[in-house]
């Protein structure tokens, strides 16, 4: 043995990009659904060149790994469900994340209205429970800026509020 070493393969001064760019995409995309709006800016935050970027979130978008229709119908789905927000605050939170305006209008537009007048029911109706030891006013002044916050218009919200407050005796155990 002569006592050299092997030579050291040359490493290549850029990383391949386009590698980097898929998996990227493919870590972001597992456990859930993202906007192609999302995987643009973690490509863009991660120095990803954006004459990879665009082709990779075509290609994606093209096999059906990207669908930001899909994603906002799980995405109006999941919060309706745990937050119990109403549509217009679903609508920001959508646009915030980039989705297109259209696709929301359709997402929001397959939202039934008696549905989200009774999230808003049974919001106030949860929230009521901790209420008992206020005034009427106080109760109903908190429960309609709940539903505000939430997204509920004025007009379901004092409707809600009202029925509810009625329905529930209010003061009957005082």
């Amino acid at each position: 043995m002569s006592g050299q070493r092997p030579p050291v393969p040359e490493q290549d001064p850029e990383p391949d990009h386009e590698a980097v760019a898929r998996k990227i995409l493919l870590d972001q995309l597992t456990g859930q659904a993202r906007s192609r709006h999302e995987l643009a800016d973690r490509l863009a935050r991660r120095n990803v060149p954006d004459d990879v970027a665009e082709p990779l979130l075509d290609r994606f978008t093209e096999v059906g790994l990207i669908d930001d229709e899909a994603f906002a119908r799980a995405w109006v789905d999941s919060r309706r469900r745990t937050r119990g927000l109403a549509r217009p605050a679903l609508a920001q939170e959508l646009r915030r994340k980039g989705v297109a305006n259209e696709t929301v209008q359709v997402v929001l537009g397959e939202v039934d209205s008696e549905d989200e007048e009774e999230s808003a029911r049974l919001l106030v109706r949860k929230k009521l429970r901790s209420l008992r030891n206020v005034e009427e006013t106080v109760a109903a002044r908190r429960l309609t800026g709940m539903l505000a916050r939430k997204g509920y218009s004025a007009g379901v919200s004092y409707s809600v509020v009202r029925q509810e407050l009625g329905a529930s005796d209010w003061g009957s155990d005082a």
